[in-house]
């Protein structure tokens, strides 16, 4: 039953989280975003950087630490 409210604390930090940075994974640019405006609700999302061309679904998050 523990693990269960684990879980459940840890899907609920997700859902109340605020948006995060996203980075490219090959250049660390911050000039990334999603290529189609249909990638978001019907496409899986594939993200494009400015700086190196890169296209692709996987992106680099910055989280803040907490104290």
């Amino acid at each position: 039953m523990k693990l269960l409210e684990d879980i459940r604390e840890v899907l609920k930090a997700l859902k109340h989280r605020k948006p995060s940075a996203i980075y490219c994974p090959r250049c660390a640019g911050q000039k990334i975003h999603l290529s189609s405006s249909f990638d978001y609700w019907l496409t899986p999302r594939k993200y494009f950087c400015e700086d190196c061309g890169y296209l692709g679904q996987v992106v680099m998050e910055l989280e803040k630490e907490e104290d």
